[in-house]
């Protein structure tokens, strides 16, 4: 049996790079947990300092499939390149013709750009546009592929 897992991202703000996520992966803001209408209530119930309430922000798969994903605050920047990274999987596979995964996976790096990411660079295989790698608001890396 496998367990049930989330990924955690240390961000220095939270709600903003949970939004950024959502627009990539598609994902919502998670409801809070059951039992209670708000996550503010879930927090006054946990007894949360109000200091706090703005150093996490999770967003989840509307359809309920994918893992979750938090993100928490921290005191110290990213310093160095991430050994764990998000693939956003648009362009279909190396199945698909280039002409047709090269457009789709354009669109989305255009669209993820608008919202604060940064392309780092566009890789080829054999001489095929493949991937781009980019960054998020906060500098984490992600390939769009």
């Amino acid at each position: 049996m496998s367990e049930q897992w989330s990924l955690t991202v240390d961000c220095a703000r939270p709600r903003e790079l949970a939004a950024f996520w959502c627009l990539a992966l598609g994902y919502v803001p998670a409801a809070p947990p059951r039992g209670f209408a708000t996550w503010e209530q879930w927090q006054r119930h946990h007894q949360v300092p109000e200091d706090e309430w703005d150093d996490g922000a999770f967003i989840e798969d509307p359809d309920g499939i994918r893992p979750a994903v938090s993100f928490l605050k921290v005191p110290e920047p990213k310093t160095v390149k991430n050994r764990m990274h998000f693939d956003i999987q648009v362009g279909g596979g190396r199945q698909e013709p280039a002409e047709v995964r090269w457009p789709r996976v354009q669109a989305v790096v255009d669209k993820l750009v608008a919202a604060g990411g940064t392309v780092l660079r566009a890789d080829d295989a054999l001489g095929v546009p493949d991937h781009v790698t980019m960054a998020d608001p906060e500098g984490n890396e992600f390939d769009v592929l």
